[in-house]
């Protein structure tokens, strides 16, 4: 059958793909070029021109904190101006060091008061001529030589540590990159050896540091004689040894061992094979972690692709993600063979998009970011924020973004559909599975950009919604379907719902092999005799003794007090409408089905549009039931692609279970995205819950101040100093000063005071209520984020119509 999977039966295909809503435009690939077999030339150099995506792979990408937009981005001024040393840091370099100097040379010309009397007190009085210090022979003078020695180190010991050296140290050299920081200590450290061993370095003339001569009189004295100093072997053991002292904390500063395990592990890899060095001009568009592993070939045949223009950045990252992929799972060789055979073809889409129909904001693909704007340098952003570029990714959607702001502050435009392009973009390259759901018409792309696009109530689309989520498992079922229909409801508690409905589906499904349509399920809940006569006759059979059981136990509840089943009935009814026909049909029946469980096992993009008008209450219950049917078909543990739902209007679909479920969604590899118009289309005793279960919040500009106490109160408060200023008029004692502060007020017209300045650290909220509600300027909007990893960006101000477009 021919039918593209839209026809098909449901269950006779292993996890089918659907097919895009649109047929995409695949362009033609021109001819590459062909590589003898076998052949590993030395990379070329990166040719004067090179086309757009080149440029976009050789930008660099430093590291920078959460939020930030990583393409092309710079540290800011103020925080290389951070990095410079004070002169008040520097003068406390300086200070004890020239104190030390004048001490030691008060020291080796005698004048420090009782300065030999230790030495008299631990050591033979017949070493020392009588009253004098003077020694009888060579055991004073070494003893001497000892005494400098250590009254030397004890003078250093509080140089560095009164003066700071160690915290600079690690300030200017500790701080940067190998291997200039290998280097700079190694320079630190032969300066250092330089003034301990003068006589090894030729030209320098100074007298050595009393460090080897205390050390040789130390062993002379222990050892009694200087039998030990006839060994050649003990001699340039002690000289190692007192150079591996003066090298030791050089080592530690410069991060020595760190580096030489690196490149040891490095050598040993090129020795086996696994890996070459490659020069330094390679570029990233060069491919140059192909050519580490060997693998020219497919390196050389990509270079091409890009340089010829027959590469997209979405071919880059899909490509780049496939070797990621091949590398940990040591299938280089499967790597190699299809890059040869495809090119930047490779690893394609299922529906064969290479691209999206348009774009309308800014991505980088590399790092899965997607930019909404620029964090505008004011006093609550963080240095290194100001005037860099607001980004959005899976890192922090991992967390769950919660978006409030009023209608028409741009959620839609600045966020929602931003985000939406972006998880469908990483879509393409196989590493993202998107469900969107919104009110039909809503601006989210058209429907080209999206594999699958169920339109509920039009007779139009291509797919129906299946209500089960395609699950085989009763309780699931029951579960979710009973949060989508009453989990905003407080009367009817969503444990004996979900019973309720698996005290039905249980049997029926035995019966029949599959769970009842909506029209059928309804007149079960509502306790027609006819219906329940039917299923509990074809549940005779001896093994369906259990399931018979559950029929009786929800007939002998049927029409009590205490029955979720009259609510359940009157919330299917909603769905039970001609409006909505054939839209949620089950079994042979579904002749379109489309099933939220796809996106555990393929990176689809998913359109839901629900009606806008005339059945709102009906579309919150879609909304419910989608994201309840989410949370449960993401538990798949063997799914290694993200998957996000976003919901462009959550009005009505956060409940008590909805909350729980988002906390485990991080430890799943998915997030959702919830905009909201306000705080209070959620219920009041889940505004606190919400903004603990997700990670990331965002406020726009006209929330109202009982929505901006909410987050004031989850962004908490930090300690900021403040300086209180006061005026003091001066009352003057004396005739002549009384005077002069008479004139001086005829001049001036001002009493003299005197200023009382008081500093104090205070606690105070990050954004207050009346702020966010007052000073949050339009087009602008609050935000913080919190990575999976448990980084986080304080709330900051964005300006989101500044997208770099």
């Amino acid at each position: 059958m021919d039918s593209d999977g839209a026809r098909d039966a449901r269950h006779t295909q292993a996890n089918p793909v659907p097919r895009p809503a649109g047929p995409p435009e695949v362009p033609a690939m021109p001819p590459r070029p062909a590589r003898a077999p076998g052949m590993t030339p030395a990379p070329e150099q990166p040719p004067r021109f090179t086309p757009a995506v080149a440029d976009w792979l050789n930008e660099p990408r430093p590291d920078a904190a959460p939020g930030i937009w990583r393409y092309g981005y710079r540290p800011p001024k103020a925080d290389r101006a951070l990095t410079r040393l004070s002169p008040v840091a520097i003068l406390g370099l300086l200070v004890p060091l020239v104190v030390a100097l004048i001490v030691w040379s008060f020291w080796r010309h005698g004048a420090v008061p009782y300065q030999w009397a230790l030495l008299k007190l631990f050591t033979p009085s017949d070493w020392w001529w009588a009253g004098t210090v003077s020694p009888k022979g060579s055991q004073g003078g070494d003893a001497i030589s000892v005494y400098d020695g250590v009254f030397f180190a004890l003078l250093v010991y509080a140089v560095v540590k009164l003066g700071g050296w160690l915290e600079v140290a690690r300030h200017v050299v500790g701080g940067r990159p190998q291997p200039a920081r290998a280097l700079l200590a190694l320079v630190g450290g032969l300066v250092a050896l330089s003034f301990v061993f003068p006589s090894a370095f030729p030209g320098v003339g100074w007298e050595p540091l009393p460090v080897q001569d205390p050390l040789f009189s130390l062993v002379f004295l222990i050892a009694g004689g200087s039998d030990l100093f006839h060994s050649v072997l003990f001699i340039d053991t002690l000289y190692a040894l007192i150079t591996a002292l003066v090298l030791w904390p050089f080592a530690r500063l410069g991060g020595w061992w760190a580096l030489a395990k690196e490149r040891l592990a490095a050598r040993g890899r090129t020795g086996e094979g696994e890996v070459r060095p490659v020069p330094a001009a390679v570029l990233p568009a060069q491919w140059p972690k192909l050519r580490e592993a060997g693998q020219y070939e497919a390196a050389e045949l990509l270079t091409a692709e890009v340089l010829t223009g027959r590469m997209n950045d979405v071919d880059c990252a899909r490509v780049g993600h496939a070797w990621e992929t091949a590398r940990r799972e040591a299938q280089l060789a499967a790597f190699s063979d299809m890059v040869l055979r495809k090119g930047a073809a490779a690893w394609v889409h299922p529906s064969g998009a290479r691209d999206l129909p348009g774009r309308a904001a800014r991505h980088d693909l590399l790092d899965g970011q997607v930019r909404i704007g620029q964090w505008t340098a004011g006093e609550r952003t963080p240095a290194a924020y100001r005037g860099a570029g607001t980004a959005l990714g899976p890192d922090a959607l991992g967390t769950s973004l919660l978006v409030v702001g009023p209608s028409g502050s741009g959620k839609t435009k600045h966020v929602v559909a931003p985000v939406i392009e972006s998880l469908a973009l990483r879509a393409l390259t196989g590493q993202c599975a998107v469900v969107a759901v919104c009110a039909a018409g809503t601006a989210l792309g058209p429907d080209s950009a999206y594999d699958v696009v169920v339109r509920i109530g039009d007779p139009a689309s291509v797919y129906d919604l299946d209500p089960y989520a395609d699950t085989t498992d009763p309780d699931a079922a029951a579960a979710f379907l009973a949060e989508g229909l009453v989990g905003d409801l407080d009367t009817v508690g969503a444990q004996r719902a979900a019973t309720a409905l698996a005290q039905l589906l249980g049997p029926y499904r035995a019966v029949y092999g599959t769970f009842p349509p909506l029209p059928v399920l309804r007149e079960l809940l509502e306790g027609e005799p006819s219906a329940l006569d039917a299923l509990r006759q074809a549940l005779s059979a001896p093994e369906h003794a259990g399931l018979r059981r559950d029929l009786d136990a929800r007939a002998r509840q049927s029409g009590g007090a205490a029955d979720p089943g009259p609510v359940l009935a009157d919330r299917l009814a909603l769905l039970d409408r001609p409006v909505f026909a054939d839209f949620f049909a089950t079994g042979d029946a579904a002749v379109r089905p489309f099933s939220l469980r796809a996106v555990a096992h393929h990176p689809l993009r998913v359109r839901i549009d629900v009606p806008a008008h005339g059945h709102e209450e009906a579309s919150r219950l879609i909304t419910r039931l989608v994201l309840a049917q989410f949370d449960h078909v993401v538990h798949d543990t063997g799914r290694r692609h993200f998957a996000c739902l976003v919901l462009d209007d959550a009005t009505g679909t956060v409940t008590t279970e909805s909350v729980r479920r988002m906390q485990r969604l991080r430890s799943q590899n998915a997030g959702v995205l919830l905009a909201l118009r306000t705080l209070g289309d959620v219920p009041e005793a889940l505004h606190g819950p919400l903004h603990g279960a997700v990670g990331c919040r965002m406020a726009f500009s006209g929330v109202t101040t009982w929505d901006g106490s909410r987050f004031a109160h989850a962004w908490g408060t930090e300690w900021v100093e403040t300086r209180d200023v006061a005026q003091h008029t001066v009352f003057a004692d004396q005739p002549m000063t009384r005077a002069i502060h008479a004139l001086r007020k005829l001049v001036t017209g001002r009493a003299v005071t005197t200023e009382a300045v008081t500093v104090r650290q205070v606690e105070r909220e990050r954004w207050s209520a009346s702020q966010l509600a007052h000073e949050v300027p339009p087009g602008h909007a609050v935000l913080s984020l919190t990575t999976v990893e448990g980084k986080h960006t304080p709330p900051s101000l964005v300006d989101l119509r500044s997208s770099g477009r």
